[in-house]
């Protein structure tokens, strides 16, 4: 029997909701996550035509881009579209998700599929997020050292880019002096003890923490082991915003552009005045990605893609960088693609499926 959360845990495990921004409020919206999945339908935005097909399909979670609730309700009275679709999820036992800004700034999320389709090369992270890195210290006796590491690094520690298994190991002295009650590993109660000990140092992303001491409390040979947590100023390069990457080929700036529209079926593009440049490094935002657009030129990249844009951006490029807008719809409307991908590959006889509302606010003249 699968169970909601089971959907849910494989979606946070490549995105962690700790991954989303401070604005955010990606995670369960509604309903009860412990209950039996009968069905999954995932979407961009939640309207109430997708929370009667999820009805008519006989679905109980929905699966979107978007949070529906953004702001705090001090009421649900069925006032606006957002207060009727929680309240008829309630009343049909429907559970309603969003992974937003952390699926934004995931490895293999939005950004990674843009540039997947786009068929960029050597694709990673533009603007990485910082203070999200956790080293870990601690000391085992040096007989305990390959087991404890074994474990640290099968929960996700030790993990740097492309490497994995990572660590620094130093040889030393330990010492302690157990109390009369203890039973030590090594040593006698009430008599000093010093012996080899190994000190092991690793790196991990914060949101694994809870994993990884679990992991050492319950490998570690020690009565009480000693262990230390230092949280680290480096980018974290597998983690932030936006996604650098570079074409097979240099390509005209229009044909380029033109492949944008064709690729995404954008009806309108929006873009900057043409530098005269062929194109080879491309950056991608998908969504509101403005704010990126100093990172981009400091990457040197050709052009830089992005679902919405203020009228001023298109003057401040100043021929450093080819801005195209594509709209906010259109930049992230692949998300169901990777929510149906995530879900079919982990559990591939479960029902799920893309919703076929058509949910773009903004209408094309």
């Amino acid at each position: 029997m699968i169970r909601i959360k089971d959907i849910l845990n494989e979606i946070e495990r490549i995105a962690p909701l700790s991954l989303q921004e401070d604005f955010d409020n990606a995670g369960v919206q509604v309903g009860d996550i412990g209950q039996q999945a009968t069905g999954a339908l995932v979407c961009l935005d939640v309207t109430e035509d997708v929370v009667n097909e999820a009805i008519d399909a006989g679905f109980n979670l929905i699966i979107s881009h978007h949070p529906l609730a953004f702001k705090p309700f001090k009421s649900l009275t069925g006032r606006t579209y957002v207060e009727r679709c929680l309240m008829t999820a309630i009343k049909n036992d429907i559970v309603i998700y969003a992974a937003h800004t952390n699926l934004d700034n995931a490895e293999g999320g939005v950004n990674y599929k843009l540039a997947e389709m786009f068929g960029l090369e050597d694709a990673r992270v533009l603007s990485p997020q910082k203070n999200r890195l956790l080293k870990l210290v601690t000391f085992v006796p040096e007989e305990s050292a390959e087991t404890l590491r074994h474990a640290l690094f099968k929960v996700g520690a030790g993990s740097i880019g492309d490497y994995s298994s990572c660590s620094f190991n130093t040889e030393g002295t330990g010492s302690f002096l157990p109390g009369r009650d203890t039973t030590p590993y090594r040593g006698e109660p009430g008599e000093l003890y010093s012996g080899k000990e190994i000190r092991i140092e690793t790196i991990l992303p914060d949101y694994k923490k809870a994993q990884v001491v679990r992991a050492l409390l319950s490998a570690h040979p020690y009565e009480e082991p000693v262990f230390d947590l230092y949280r680290l100023e480096n980018e974290w390069q597998q983690a932030g915003s936006g996604v650098i990457g570079n074409l097979p080929d240099w390509e005209d700036e229009l044909i380029f552009l033109q492949r944008i529209k064709d690729t995404l079926g954008v009806e309108c593009l929006k873009h900057s005045q043409l530098t005269g440049r062929k194109l080879r490094t491309v950056a991608i935002c998908g969504g509101s990605g403005a704010f990126l657009i100093k990172d981009a030129i400091a990457a040197d990249a050709d052009i830089f893609i992005t679902g919405e844009a203020r009228y001023n951006d298109f003057y401040d490029v100043e021929g450093e960088i080819l801005l195209a807008v594509i709209g906010h719809y259109e930049s992230e409307i692949c998300t169901k693609d990777i929510f149906f991908h995530i879900i079919s590959k982990k559990f591939p006889t479960f029902a799920v499926q893309n919703s076929i509302a058509n949910i773009n606010p903004i209408k094309y003249l």
